[in-house]
């Protein structure tokens, strides 16, 4: 028991850095593809274009993946070996609470209490609506014009402002990117 109450605090810890992050992420990939082999890359226009956002998006999603693909030894090139290309979709999330707390005709301590019921109280379902992005950041061989590596974040935007916007988009953006170059199996 005392080994568990030492470890505890360090799981929690835990817990608590991993569920900051309010990007979801997950990779698909060609297993046979030699990404060794891939060092250029250049952007998919054709694909881009048709992603349904505001073309500052396009930009910024743009700029954070180059960013990211430099970081990790990547050369932008007229004769690439990767191409990128993007995808975005959008849904409307609906929440309703149905918080029925309140002075009741039951609940603890009998006739009269405090707990759920239909008396008195707050009985008023609450709604709240937001919006969840998926961002899509395709890695097609640019030789075989085959997909070889899919990521997918998938998290709530804002449009609070520019800046809070600009740091979503490198947000989902970097921790697609992590999963990237898969780790394969040796």
């Amino acid at each position: 028991m005392k080994r568990l109450l030492k470890f505890l605090p360090i799981v929690l810890l835990a817990m608590a850095i991993t569920s900051c992050s309010s990007v979801r992420v997950a990779a698909d990939y060609d297993k046979n593809a030699e990404f060794d082999n891939y060092k250029t890359f250049a952007f998919f226009k054709t694909g881009i274009d048709k992603a349904e956002i505001s073309d500052l998006d396009k930009r910024r999603i743009l700029r954070a993946i180059e960013r990211e693909l430099m970081a990790q030894g990547y050369t932008k090139s007229e004769n690439p070996d990767l191409l990128v290309s993007i995808f975005t979709k959008s849904t409307q999330r609906v929440n309703v609470y149905n918080n029925a707390w309140g002075w009741g005709n039951w609940g603890w301590g009998g006739w009269g209490g405090f707990g759920p019921g239909w008396g008195w109280g707050w009985n008023q379902p609450s709604v709240s609506t937001r919006t969840e992005g998926v961002l899509y950041v395709d890695l097609i061989d640019a030789n075989k014009k085959e997909l070889v590596w899919q990521g997918m974040g998938t998290g709530l935007l804002t449009q609070k402002s520019v800046e809070k916007k600009e740091e979503k988009i490198n947000e989902f953006v970097t921790k697609i990117m992590e999963k990237y170059p898969p780790q394969l199996a040796q």
